[in-house]
C-alpha cells in the first residue's frame, strides 16, 4: 500500500511539473523582494555610483557575480570564474583651464579633446566650421572659434554628432584646436559638464585615431554661450581675441571587469546556440551637486534595473533552462563609451556566430508604467514572443517612441548589432524622451527608493519570460528583411 501511493505521489508530481507553464516558471523565481534588494545595494551610497574603473565599481562586479555564483550559474569557459578583465587607459582633465574670448572671461567650458594649448590672440572666428566655411581662408596654425551645429540644426545632440566632422576638417587645414559657442539650456549644460569635465575612459590598446579619448594632441572645447549673444556678435573669417591655456592631460592605466556565466540549453541541437542577456552595471560616479546638494549619481534606473533584470533572467534560467543555451554578460563602460561591450565583441569567450540573440537591457527612466519600451522591437523576428510576453504580464511592448535620439546606438546592443547578432534593448516604459526620464537621467536623484517595484515585478517578469519564448522557440530569430544589419548577420551566420 505504501509502495503503490508513493509510486502514485512520484506520478502526480511528474504530470505538476510537465503541466508548468512558461508563465509558471517565470513567477517561481521572480520575486519582488529579490528585486527590490539588489537594486538597493547597487544604488547604495556606498557605491559612489559605481564610476568604471573605481574601486566602488569593483565592489558592484564581485557582488554580481557572487550571485550569479549562488544561482548555480556556470562561470566564464575562458577564465573559470565570473570576470572577463578589460584593460583601460584613464585620462584625467587638465587642471589648468583658461578661456577669454572676445575680451570675455568664459568660465563654463565643457572639454570634449584635451591637449596642452596656449594662445595668444591667434585665432579665427570661421562659422559652423563644415567644409564651405573654409573657402579660401588660410588657419594654419590658428585656434578655430566655431558656431555649434550647422545651418539645419544647432541643438547639442547636433552638435555632438558634428564633432568629429568638424574636428577632422580643422586638423587637415592645420588648425591647432576648437572653441565651439554652444547655446545650451541650464539643464543639458549641467549633463554635458558632468560628462565632459570628468575623466575619460578608454580601451588601453585602442588604436580609434577618431576617439576623443584617445586623441591628446589636438584641443576640442565647448563653451556656453547663452541665446547665441557671442556667436552673433563675431564675422566669420575675422580674427577674435582671444587667450586661451589648457594644460596637458594626465593618463594612468585600469583594469575592471565584465561579469560573465553561462547557463547550458537542453535540447541536443539547440544548446548549441546561445541567447545572451546583457546590461551594463557602472553608472556616472560623482558629479555636481542637485538642489538638496546631494553629489552621488546613483544609477537606480541608469542601470540598476537592467543589470537586475538579467540577474532574474540567470536565477530563472538556471532553475529552469531553455533549450538554447545563455550567455550572461554585465559590461562595464559604457557610460564612458560603451567600453566593456566593445572589449567584448573582439575578445568574445564563446564564437560570435553561436550568439543567435542579444537580448540587451537598459533604461533611462520611465513615464508610462503600463508599458516595456523594447528599443529595436520591429527590427527582428523575436517581436512576437516580446509582445507576447509583455500581455502576459499586464504590460504593453512598445518600439522606440523616440527614434530622433538614437538610442538603438548609444547602448552595448549596437556593438552586437555590428557584427550581425540580433540586439534589441528592453526598457522601462515611456513615451518621449523628456519628463520623468530625463528628470533622473545621469541626475542624483536616480535613487532606489524612487522606483514603482509594483511596476517593475510586472517589468522583470515580461524580461523572462521574453528570454524564455525566445530560448525555446523553434526557429531561430534573425533581423527583418530590408534591415540594415541583415546583410552582416547573413555573413556572420553563413546564410548568404
Amino acid at each position: 500500500m505504501r509502495v503503490f501511493q508513493l509510486v502514485t505521489l512520484l506520478f502526480l508530481t511528474s504530470i505538476g511539473l510537465m503541466a508548468q507553464s512558461e508563465a509558471d516558471k517565470v513567477q517561481a523565481t521572480v520575486d519582488k523582494a529579490s528585486i527590490e534588494g539588489h537594486i538597493y545595494f547597487l544604488a547604495d551610497d556606498l557605491l559612489k555610483g559605481r564610476e568604471a574603473g573605481t574601486a566602488e565599481n569593483k565592489i558592484a562586479a564581485s557582488y554580481l557575480a557572487n550571485t550569479l555564483r549562488s544561482y548555480g550559474v556556470q562561470p566564464n569557459p575562458k577564465t573559470d570564474n565570473y570576470y572577463q578583465e578589460v584593460r583601460l587607459k584613464k585620462t584625467s582633465p587638465p587642471k589648468n583651464v583658461s578661456i577669454s574670448l572676445n575680451n570675455q572671461s568664459l568660465p563654463d567650458y565643457a572639454i570634449l579633446s584635451a591637449a596642452e594649448l596656449s594662445v595668444n590672440n591667434n585665432a579665427v572666428y570661421l562659422g559652423y566650421g563644415l567644409e564651405a566655411d573654409y573657402s579660401n581662408k588660410d588657419v594654419t596654425g590658428k585656434l578655430l572659434i566655431l558656431k555649434s551645429g550647422s545651418a539645419e540644426t544647432n541643438d547639442s545632440r547636433a552638435a555632438f554628432r558634428l564633432r568629429r566632422q568638424k574636428q577632422q576638417l580643422a586638423r587637415e587645414h592645420g588648425a591647432i584646436g576648437i572653441v565651439e559657442l554652444l547655446n545650451a539650456e541650464a539643464q543639458m549644460w549641467s549633463i554635458i559638464e558632468h560628462n565632459f569635465n570628468t575623466s575619460r575612459l578608454a580601451l588601453e590598446n585602442n588604436n580609434d585615431t577618431n576617439s576623443e579619448t584617445n586623441n591628446n594632441t589636438f584641443a576640442y572645447v565647448w563653451v556656453l554661450d547663452t541665446d547665441s549673444k557671442l556667436a552673433a556678435s563675431l564675422t566669420p573669417g575675422t580674427s577674435v581675441p582671444a587667450k586661451v591655456n589648457m594644460s596637458a592631460p594626465v593618463e594612468e592605466s585600469l583594469i575592471d571587469y565584465n561579469v560573465i556565466g553561462v547557463v547550458e540549453g537542453t535540447d541536443p541541437q539547440l544548446k548549441n546556440e546561445y541567447i545572451i542577456y546583457s546590461a551594463h552595471y557602472d553608472h556616472v560616479g560623482i558629479g555636481d551637486p542637485d538642489d538638496t546638494g546631494d553629489t552621488i549619481y546613483n544609477g537606480a534606473r541608469d542601470n540598476a534595473v537592467g543589470t537586475v533584470t538579467v540577474l532574474s533572467m540567470a536565477e530563472n534560467l538556471a532553475k529552469y533552462p531553455t533549450k538554447r543555451s545563455a550567455l550572461f554578460i554585465l559590461f562595464t563602460g559604457e557610460e564612458k563609451g560603451l567600453l566593456g561591450s566593445e572589449f567584448y565583441v573582439e575578445n568574445p569567450v564563446l564564437p560570435l556566430e553561436q550568439m543567435v540573440f542579444c537580448f540587451n537591457s537598459d533604461n533611462a527612466g520611465y513615464n508610462d508604467t503600463s508599458l516595456a519600451t523594447i528599443v529595436g522591437l520591429n527590427r527582428t523576428t523575436a517581436t512576437q514572443h516580446i509582445t507576447t510576453a509583455a500581455e502576459t504580464f499586464g504590460l504593453t511592448a512598445t518600439d522606440d517612441p523616440a527614434p530622433e535620439q538614437g538610442l538603438f546606438d548609444r547602448s552595448d546592443n549596437v556593438h552586437f548589432a555590428a557584427k550581425g547578432i540580433p540586439a534589441p534593448t528592453f526598457s522601462l516604459g515611456f513615451t518621449a524622451f523628456n519628463g520623468d526620464v530625463t528628470k533622473y537621467y545621469h541626475r542624483p536623484g536616480d535613487e532606489a527608493d524612487t522606483l514603482d517595484y509594483d511596476y517593475l515585478y510586472k517589468f522583470f517578469q515580461a524580461y523572462v519570460l521574453s528570454g524564455r519564448n525566445i530560448g525555446n522557440a523553434a526557429e531561430t530569430p534573425f533581423w527583418v528583411e530590408g534591415d540594415k544589419y541583415e546583410a552582416v548577420g547573413k555573413t556572420l551566420y553563413g546564410l548568404d
